[in-house]
């Protein structure tokens, strides 16, 4: 399936990584990460810096999955509220949740660091408006259940939404000044070509994996081209295709639209360049990339390619007329518009670890809206326990909650 159509930016706005290296021949190894999106990345460094031997192996060129194709938002905040969250999960699940997200941002900022990588990285605030009295009840629930466990939150109301922002809401808004954005497709294909310099780690692109077997040794990998790759473990983060390494399915696709502007003065933009979301469902989200804004939203519960591609001029405009009414001083003019599919989970949570009864074969997905903080997450609890140590995240995160 494709996985995004139209004109993503960040394949635009970066030079394309032109790396091409098809697995020619049997091979074996420790560690295979199936996927080289910004998760494979992410994963292939916390093992290559605690010193694990892995390869990459991708059916694509390198990062031009989904993670070409996302707003990378980062954000503790997740798709399902904390004050819903914890009547599905728990209270204490639910808050070890929310908290790992908002760790895993300064985690990932020092990842970035520690490799000197620059992908547009960059902290900002976070505002969740109320869209109608549904939303405003929902934002009063949640910012009361946020103080308790004292994540970061300010509650604002409407003309302070104006004022300072100059949004126009139907009522009032939460705050979080814990937030961030990056270039996924660069901050992916900079840790890669990173860690092929400084470890030679092998990315095998252009090799699609037709199965993967578990066994008492270890795990036998077949490609479409009849090749064998013998290792002691899988670390599968192939997003919502990884569902033909599962033995059901997990997540629900989601196929979702986003547009770019113009250039616009930046005096034009809105103070503190927030990152905006919305608590109708689906919600829209706006950021902003230099002087430029993203606008995506307007998800369907669908995941046909051809059907999700025709209805992209008709997203463009509700969006289009969404951001004017809620931001109607700022310019905006789409240049380049795409779409993608995603997938999603019934709480809003990864998937991370082993399916049980199996030992060798571990899973990386960072399903919904907080995919890349959820990405650093499952690369920490993966790494860990490939190491013999323990990860109360595990648990939260595992696919025991639904087994």
């Amino acid at each position: 399936m494709d996985l995004h159509s139209g004109l993503p930016y960040w394949i635009i706005k970066n030079p394309l990584f032109d790396y091409y290296n098809p697995l020619k021949k049997d091979l074996e190894t420790d560690i295979v990460i199936i996927g080289s999106g910004i998760t494979g990345a992410l994963m292939a460094h916390e093992l290559c810096r605690t010193e694990l031997e892995c390869c990459v192996v991708d059916k694509r060129s390198i990062a031009t999955g989904s993670s070409a194709a996302s707003t990378a938002l980062l954000q503790y905040e997740i798709d399902v509220p904390l004050c819903r969250m914890a009547e599905q999960i728990g209270e204490k699940n639910a808050v070890t949740a929310y908290r790992s997200c908002l760790q895993s941002i300064s985690d990932i900022e020092a990842v970035l660091k520690e490799t000197d990588i620059d992908a547009d990285f960059e902290r900002l605030p976070s505002i969740f408006y109320a869209s109608d009295e549904k939303g405003v009840k929902l934002i009063e629930r949640e910012y009361e259940i946020r103080k308790r466990y004292e994540l970061p939150v300010e509650l604002l109301n409407k003309g302070e939404l104006h004022k300072r922002y100059k949004m126009r809401t139907y009522a009032g808004a939460l705050l979080n000044r814990q937030s961030a954005q990056l270039d996924a497709y660069k901050a992916a294909t900079q840790l890669f070509r990173y860690h092929i310099k400084k470890d030679h780690l092998q990315i095998f692109t252009y090799t699609k994996i037709s199965s993967c077997e578990e066994t008492p040794q270890g795990c036998r990998l077949k490609t479409k081209d009849d090749r064998t790759i013998r290792c002691k473990y899988v670390i599968v983060a192939a997003g919502f295709e990884a569902g033909q390494f599962l033995p059901e399915k997990v997540m629900k696709l989601t196929s979702t639209y986003a547009l770019i502007s113009h250039p616009i003065d930046n005096k034009d933009l809105w103070p503190e360049h927030s990152l905006i979301w919305e608590t109708a469902e689906p919600y829209i989200y706006v950021r902003t990339s230099g002087n430029r804004i993203i606008i995506g939203g307007e998800d369907e519960d669908f995941n046909n390619p051809e059907a999700r591609d025709e209805l992209l001029r008709e997203k463009t405009e509700k969006l289009e007329k969404k951001f004017h009414t809620l931001l109607p001083s700022v310019p905006f003019k789409a240049e380049m518009i795409w779409c993608g599919t995603f997938s999603t989970t019934k709480d809003g949570l990864p998937f991370i670890g082993t399916w049980p009864g199996t030992e060798r074969i571990f899973f990386d997905l960072g399903y919904g809206g907080n995919g890349i903080t959820f990405s650093m997450i499952g690369a920490q609890i993966i790494s860990n326990l490939l190491q013999g140590k323990e990860d109360e995240r595990k648990d939260v995160f595992g696919f025991g909650r639904i087994c």
